[in-house]
């Protein structure tokens, strides 16, 4: 979205404005059908459900949960959205109305992905090389330093963490390193990023991306009676044939070196993906098998740096053997349309 993409205070009262997006009431009304034990097909909505979301500022997992506690009917639905993440710009509505009716982009966005065409290139030749051969690519300095010191600032200050006091660094709020916080300026700035979104242009060959409002990390490092608690390496996405193309990515917001539980891959595994699953038994559960055999490498980075990475790769963190916690954001950027295969089966 546009840099001046800004979001109303996610505390403000209930006003009655709403958000007037048909799509959404569509949306909620599935998901209480579902909830009410009907069998709902989501296949042909799910890309264009996730990008509403992500566009509105809320978390796939807040969304999940609120339905299922909360049962709301859609008026309290929309106050919920508004209070969590803030009232959307008229741009967002306004691209949000645009991909679900197949009209035209609004002026302003338009705008910015042609700005963000005509900037320089971030990954070079080499990086695009490697990115082919490896399957994935560090774009270094994604942002600025005070941006992704603030993000970190946020997770530590929502943790009741310090980073000079390191019992305080163990808590239970989670059962593995994500931490579900979705919501704060110091995320969205990092979201805007004009590196990132050129980046994601360039593998994605298009402009037209939607940024994900994502979850972050906190890795901590192990020592007796804290074992590392997961996720390890795994896929996101369904595994049948063909697995098409797509991405994701994870921004370190301090320095990260690789034994500081990095961020894990199993480097050009999209070119032996299809390959290795045929060669697995019939009754075999490729997710079961032993990835890290497949090769797995730990990808460290300083603060500021983003990974990203094709999605067959098999990929996960790992045990923090280092002195201080790992922190990062997840980010990612999707195009308008996907193939059907993408949705998970």
């Amino acid at each position: 979205m546009p840099l001046s993409d800004t979001r109303t205070n996610p505390g403000c009262p209930d006003t009655g404005v709403r958000i007037k997006l048909p799509h959404l009431k569509d949306y909620w009304s599935r998901m209480m059908a579902a909830r009410r034990g009907e069998k709902i097909d989501h296949s042909t909505d799910f890309h264009t459900d996730r990008l509403m979301l992500h566009t509105l500022g809320v978390g796939l997992e807040q969304v999940t949960q609120f339905i299922l506690n909360e049962v709301p009917d859609f008026a309290a639905f929309e106050t919920w959205i508004i209070h969590t993440a803030g009232m959307p710009s008229a741009d967002s509505i306004a691209r949000i109305n645009a991909l679900t009716h197949q009209t035209a982009l609004p002026t302003s966005v338009l705008a910015w992905q042609t700005e963000l065409a005509a900037m320089p290139d971030v990954l070079s030749k080499d990086d695009l090389r490697h990115w082919d051969e490896q399957g994935f690519v560090i774009l270094h300095e994604a942002v600025p330093a005070q941006d992704s010191a603030a993000a970190a600032q946020v997770i530590w200050d929502t943790l009741n963490a310090r980073e000079d006091d390191v019992e305080s660094w163990y808590h239970g709020e989670h059962a593995n390193i994500m931490v579900q916080l979705f919501q704060s300026p110091a995320f969205d700035a990092n979201r805007r990023s004009a590196r990132i979104h050129k980046a994601f242009a360039q593998l994605w060959q298009t402009t037209d991306l939607w940024v994900t409002t994502d979850r972050c990390g906190f890795n901590v490092p192990e020592r007796p009676g804290h074992s590392f608690r997961g996720p390890d390496l795994h896929w996101d996405m369904s595994l049948h044939q063909p697995v098409p193309f797509g991405t994701q990515g994870i921004l370190y917001l301090t320095d990260t070196p690789p034994e500081q539980g990095a961020l894990t891959l199993v480097p050009g595994f999209q070119h032996r993906l299809n390959a290795w699953m045929d060669s697995l038994p019939a009754d075999a559960d490729p997710r079961e098998q032993d990835l890290h055999a497949l090769g797995s490498r730990p990808i460290g980075g300083k603060a500021g740096d983003m990974v990203i990475w094709n999605q067959l790769l098999p990929h996960g963190s790992r045990p923090n053997r280092g002195t201080k916690p790992r922190i990062v954001q997840y980010i990612n950027m999707l195009p308008s349309t996907l193939p059907v295969q993408e949705i998970w089966r």
